[in-house]
């Protein structure tokens, strides 16, 4: 697949993971999926650029004990006017956690909860245009968000960056939908009003795998955990998985033919 150099507005354009220990992240998700790693140095806390055969596919960085979160993925959405859309985000019932920071040379970012309190980020690029490889093993192949408020997630998502949804399920077993980016369904929301009570609101993303069952395998055999086994679906070969320190992430199989 050839070098991304856009995304298109309102899309997932990057995933980054604050880990209490980057060093063993590095060594787990370079040994599983052949990343390699760049380090910005001092000037940028440290950052971590996450590479595969030498394209952009993900960011490292330390999990600040000041935040008092777990280690986590975040899934960034690409904005023209960061500002803009944080505002609107908040009148719209989200919640800005800090305000939007400028990255010298590469873009300004965000961290923010939607009304159902999932947490993703808004990047608006300038040197740093987000990924540059998906679909493929080891890089993002599907995004998704599981909200128990599936039609306030929707709206608030279609006014705040301009979503063009289409239903794929509507039963009370399996309510689901895609948003569409030129033509190509880029990520889903998913009803998690049939999941257990307390399950959180999130993002989640999936990494693509040639053989599911052995990827799981060596997540284990690095000393990560299986949160969902993998199992077939419509939509392939899936698994819930997360890294040593407690990082959840999905696998995929990729389409065929």
């Amino acid at each position: 697949m050839p070098t991304i150099t856009a995304t298109a507005l309102g899309a997932p354009c990057w995933i980054d993971l604050a880990s209490s220990d980057l060093d063993r992240a590095k060594d787990f998700y370079g040994g599983i999926f052949g990343w390699t790693f760049e380090s910005a140095g001092a000037e940028y806390g440290g950052y971590t650029t996450a590479r595969k055969d030498g394209r952009k596919v993900a960011g490292l960085m330390a999990n600040d004990p000041q935040w008092q979160m777990p280690d986590a993925w975040s899934t960034y959405l690409h904005t023209a006017d960061i500002d803009a859309t944080l505002a609107k985000a908040v009148a719209a019932g989200g919640f800005s956690c800090g305000g939007a920071m400028d990255i010298p040379e590469q873009g300004r970012m965000a961290m923010l909860t939607d009304p159902d309190e999932a947490m993703f980020g808004l990047w608006q690029p300038t040197g740093h245009r987000g990924f540059e490889v998906v679909g493929e093993p080891g890089a993002p192949v599907w995004h998704q968000l599981t909200t128990r408020n599936y039609g306030v997630a929707l709206e608030f998502y279609r006014q705040l960056l301009g979503w063009q949804t289409q239903t794929e399920s509507d039963t009370d077993e399996f309510r689901y939908a895609t948003a569409v980016f030129d033509g190509e369904a880029l990520l889903g929301v998913m009803d998690g009003s049939v999941l257990p009570a307390g399950t959180p609101a999130q993002w989640s993303f999936f990494l693509g795998a040639e053989d599911v069952d052995t990827t799981v395998e060596a997540v284990l055999a690095r000393g990560g955990s299986v949160l969902r086994a993998a199992e077939d679906t419509p939509y392939g070969r899936l698994a819930a998985v997360a890294d040593p320190t407690g990082a959840a992430f999905n696998l995929s199989s990729l389409p065929t033919g």
